[in-house]
């Protein structure tokens, strides 16, 4: 209830102006979102570094109308892929389809996409395609195939444990040598397509985690719940699997506690840093992911 409830006030546009226009709104995006410019993503990603976080950095915004808005949108990520080479920053980039014009038409879509990685792949880097609702699922996975053909290692894409056909999707991916980073699910489907209950998400998070861990194939384990991290834990060392065979990953500003624990366990942790003005439909599906999180969040806003 709780999650469809954060599912749907993520498209209230009433209360995004209210929350972007006003200091406790501002102060969520100050906590939670790196900044609004470029330089600030870059800033805050050297300090992150200097801790011995790597992370992946996303130009926050939802879906572009007009081949100008992709354009402008994918230009964030040429200058973002440049600014990390010349800083030799421990960072790559996640890029939404639907923000680099997906909507507008699927060639232009692909061919924004495909340069960006390109890009990326001449300066050794890696680009994430993030996953969206499920009319996008199938369209995301063929593309990212069909780039990863191109430019190997340089492109991976995003599967969500509470989606019946990840268990299939994600023998697809490992087949080809296709780097994932497994969530749980933030958008909101209905039953065709997902498990309504927590507890069979939690088991396919698991199962798929552990599938994952011991593969070939370097992937990102996100969530911030402990229970799902306490047993990659422990599958990996019942198993004996290297910490440098996968990554932990969690949102920038969730759980630094937990972050700071990991890193001193050995793990790898990369902090998903999002930025730029468009936070607040981020941020609801962040929270609607794990519901949990509202009361965390609320408690740190009002702390100094």
């Amino acid at each position: 209830m709780m999650r469809s409830f954060l599912i749907t006030l993520s498209h209230n546009r009433t209360l995004r102006k209210l929350l972007e226009q006003t200091g406790p709104g501002r102060k969520v995006s100050g906590r939670f979102v790196a900044g609004t410019t470029l330089d600030d993503a870059i800033r805050v990603t050297e300090e992150l570094n200097a801790e011995g976080f790597s992370v992946s950095l996303d130009s926050l915004g939802e879906s572009v109308a007009t081949e100008a808005g992709a354009r402008a949108a994918a230009e964030i990520y040429h200058l973002l892929l440049d600014r990390i080479a010349a800083k030799s920053l421990n960072a790559n980039v996640s890029v939404k389809l639907t923000g680099i014009g997906l909507d507008v038409s699927s060639a232009l879509g692909e061919q924004v996409t495909a340069e960006i990685v390109e890009h990326a792949a001449r300066l050794n880097n890696f680009v994430r395609i993030d996953m969206e609702g499920t009319p996008y699922t199938e369209v995301t996975l063929k593309l990212t195939e069909h780039l990863h053909g191109r430019f190997p290692g340089a492109v991976g894409t995003v599967l969500q444990a509470y989606l019946y056909r990840t268990n299939d999707d994600t023998e697809r991916l490992l087949r080809q040598g296709i780097r994932i980073r497994l969530c749980k699910g933030a958008y909101k489907e209905g039953p065709e397509h997902a498990f309504p209950e927590k507890a069979d998400v939690d088991r396919n998070y698991v199962k798929l985690a552990e599938r994952m861990v011991s593969s070939d194939v370097y992937c990102g384990m996100a969530t911030h719940d402990e229970k799902m991290i306490s047993a990659v834990e422990q599958f990996v060392t019942q198993h004996g699997i290297a910490h440098d065979r996968f990554e932990f990953q969690m949102l920038f500003g969730v759980r630094r506690d937990l972050q700071r624990s990991l890193l001193k366990r050995g793990y790898r942790v990369r902090v998903y840093l999002p930025f730029g003005t468009d936070w607040y439909p981020y941020f609801m599906r962040r929270l609607a992911e794990r519901p949990a999180n509202v009361i965390f969040i609320l408690k740190n806003l009002f702390k100094s």
